[in-house]
């Protein structure tokens, strides 16, 4: 922080010794300029939903799932094997509230 504060002195001091604080003041100002622009595209792009994607029951059906999984008593489909990923976990758990009739989004395929 102090080195920048100790170079923008500086180059005001050149520059008012020079006569041409226009030159130094115009490229800071489109530094800006661009910046706000750029800053104005990620905030348009971003969407609110106003409803919920998922039910607050099939969130813990997830949860129980995840606990589960902690515990090492979660098991997968017919091969049984021990679930160890957590993503798995929450892929069961929202099959399991999707089975259940619970307010859960499409599986993407």
């Amino acid at each position: 922080m102090a080195t920048k504060k100790a170079a923008k002195k500086s180059s005001k001091k050149t520059a008012s010794k020079k006569g041409s604080s226009n030159s130094s003041g115009s490229k800071s100002s489109s530094k800006k300029s661009s910046a706000k622009k750029s800053g104005a595209k990620k905030s348009s792009a971003k969407k609110s939903s106003s409803s919920r994607k998922y039910s607050p029951s099939a969130g813990k059906d997830v949860e129980r799932e995840m606990k589960a999984m902690k515990q090492g008593k979660l098991k997968s489909g017919r091969s049984g094997k021990k679930v160890t990923n957590p993503k798995q976990a929450i892929a069961i758990g929202l099959s399991e509230a999707r089975k259940e009739g619970k307010k859960v989004p499409p599986k993407k395929s």
